[in-house]
């Protein structure tokens, strides 16, 4: 299973009444629960916590626009697509520690260039453009923790 059909399952997820579903695929399995308490009541840093182990929980969509909505940046981001993690963990810039990175600031990036790799549970998984244009802003740095739907990118397309 790849992040794109793991990201089209959290979205069912999201626009069902389902709480709880699990899929097996042959040795792999994922089970993706959404939270029955107030989603404002796993605001807190326990409840982040608690969730990680779990494939991805629902709730963290939800608190991640409420953040989003409070930035003071928004209307300089006219015009721009944003790039966000289809998953929760570490974000790396490069391949490895001596290599460069995937992409730079002013770089021209294309449909389906690697831009950068999300480490969860000791997987890399590749992240990669959806569409061609410029990079205009990295929002995160190298080694950081990243939750799902974080923005990480925006592109100028």
């Amino acid at each position: 299973m790849n992040l794109k059909e793991i990201q089209q399952l959290i979205d069912m997820i999201n626009n069902s009444d389902l709480d709880e579903a699990t899929i097996e695929e042959g040795d792999f399995k994922i089970t993706l629960k959404r939270s029955s308490a107030n989603p404002v009541t796993n605001n807190s840093q326990p409840a982040s916590t608690h969730a990680v182990p779990q494939a991805v929980s629902a709730p963290q969509p939800v608190i991640q626009p409420q953040v989003k909505d409070s930035e003071p940046s928004k209307p300089m981001n006219e015009g721009l697509v944003e790039i966000r993690s289809p998953i929760v963990g570490t974000f790396y810039r490069a391949p490895s520690p001596e290599a460069d990175a995937f992409v730079n600031v002013n770089d021209r990036i294309e449909n389906g260039q690697v831009l950068c790799i999300i480490e969860a549970m000791k997987l890399m998984n590749e992240i990669e453009s959806d569409f061609s244009g410029a990079i205009v802003e990295i929002l995160v740095e190298n080694g950081q923790p990243v939750e799902y739907d974080q923005v990480l990118f925006l592109i100028k397309p």
